[in-house]
């Protein structure tokens, strides 16, 4: 796998694309997953992609009191944020084992003049755009 001491470029090549295909895979099906949150005790529930795709939103008509949408107004951020958290947590489950294998690519994908974020990886470094840590 290597020629003179250094890496077959074409096979660091291939294995690169097979793995951002493999990437794309999990990205279309976390685009086609849904999760929900939640607030007040289930009366708000809103439904996101795993890409985070805001999709439903569900309100209990006991809370939609028209002298007080501020209160509804929190309840619907709050389930909303439930929803995200959900997202990205099922997120960094499926692309994972990329970010484990570019953090052992050590920095080669972008000294072979590629695009990290193809991979899943932010311009923070972080997986799919989400900041370092914040899974």
């Amino acid at each position: 796998m290597t020629t003179g001491g250094m890496p077959d470029m074409g096979a660091l090549l291939a294995q690169a694309m097979q793995m951002q295909q493999q990437i794309a895979d999990v990205q279309a099906k976390l685009a086609a997953t849904h999760v929900t949150g939640s607030s007040g005790g289930g009366v708000v529930r809103a439904t996101v992609t795993g890409g985070g795709e805001l999709v439903g939103l569900e309100i209990e008509p006991s809370v939609a009191d028209p002298t007080d949408t501020e209160t509804l107004a929190d309840l619907v951020v709050a389930a909303i944020r439930d929803a995200n958290r959900a997202a990205a947590d099922l997120q960094a489950q499926a692309m994972g084992p990329f970010a484990a294998a570019m953090g052992g690519m050590g920095g080669m994908v972008e000294g072979m003049g590629l695009d990290a974020s193809a991979f899943g990886r932010g311009a923070s470094g972080g997986l799919g755009g989400l900041p370092p840590g914040s899974r």
